[in-house]
């Protein structure tokens, strides 16, 4: 996101107008024309930022805490000026934004299921909010946290940046550090150990397993026949390995390699909406906590 040339120039106008608004403001010059002119012209500019931040996948978390420190300047230059125009717009807008910062950066963050990788706990058009405290509290999405570390552990549904896009992914965690994942005739070994699988149901279609694993258990769908071949991978230091529970599509670390640590944002937690498509309805009934 910031090696976007068009989003640091959209960033350093909007930086310009801010400026020259507070200028205007100081100096007594600013009248309805100026204003409503600075208004569109920042408008403007922060929707070309903002679409920037979401073809690139951005953290928006940096954005709102650069957000958050203009709104405290501005309310310091109104402090020290006196002007009461520059305290009672900081004061207003550092509130909201500095709160919008710190619950989507440190308690929850929504996001939308985007592939069918996860069915059938997770289907396509699913809204869910992801637990950013699972694994500590961080800033940016990918980087180590600065207080309450937690490693993920087996079973659970994590939302990361895998290693070869900047976009979030969400899978099963199955393998960590020093683990040996093989996979064989559609059964996973961890360590040379079988997890458990119990037939749920099959179709022509499709074939529902429940799958238990120490303490966690999750029904995983396959398709299709035995695989021909044995896959194996070790997993090294600070990395994990994933899987989708949708396990013959699924883009995950059989082909992407494994995540570093330091890449997780969090877990997905409840799905609160479902909306398949812009012409359906969103709908309520899958709503609830993720297995």
């Amino acid at each position: 996101m910031f090696a976007d040339p068009i989003f640091l120039l959209s960033l350093a106008v909007l930086f310009f107008l801010l400026g020259l608004w507070i200028y205007m403001v100081l100096k007594e010059t600013l009248n309805d024309h100026n204003q409503q002119l600075i208004y569109i012209s920042g408008l403007s500019v922060s929707l070309i930022g903002i679409y920037r931040i979401f073809i690139n996948a951005g953290d928006l978390g940096s954005v709102l805490l650069i957000g958050s420190a203009i709104c405290l300047i501005i309310y310091f230059i109104g402090i020290f000026s006196k002007n009461n125009l520059l305290q009672t717009t900081g004061r207003g807008w550092f509130i909201p934004v500095f709160l919008i910062f710190v619950l989507r950066t440190f308690a929850y963050e929504p996001y939308q299921i985007p592939s069918g990788s996860m069915i059938p706990g997770l289907k396509v058009g699913d809204f869910i909010l992801v637990n950013k405290h699972s694994y500590g509290l961080k800033i940016n999405r990918i980087g180590n946290a600065f207080a309450l570390s937690k490693d993920p552990d087996y079973g659970d549904v994590v939302v990361f940046i895998p290693p070869h896009v900047n976009v979030p992914y969400i899978k099963r965690l199955i393998g960590k550090p020093g683990d040996t994942i093989g996979y064989l005739n559609k059964k996973i070994y961890v360590n040379g150990q079988p997890i458990d699988q119990e037939l749920i149901s099959t179709s022509a279609e499709e074939t529902l397993l429940k799958e238990t694993f120490k303490n966690s258990e999750r029904i995983i769908r396959i398709v299709g026949g035995s695989a021909s071949y044995p896959e194996e991978f070790e997993v090294p230091k600070n990395h994990y390995f994933v899987m989708g529970d949708n396990r013959d599509n699924s883009s995950d670390s059989r082909y992407f390699g494994f995540v570093p640590r330091e890449n997780f944002m969090g877990t997905g937690q409840l799905i609160w909406m479902t909306w398949e498509c812009w012409t359906c309805l969103p709908s309520f009934e899958r709503a609830g906590f993720i297995k």
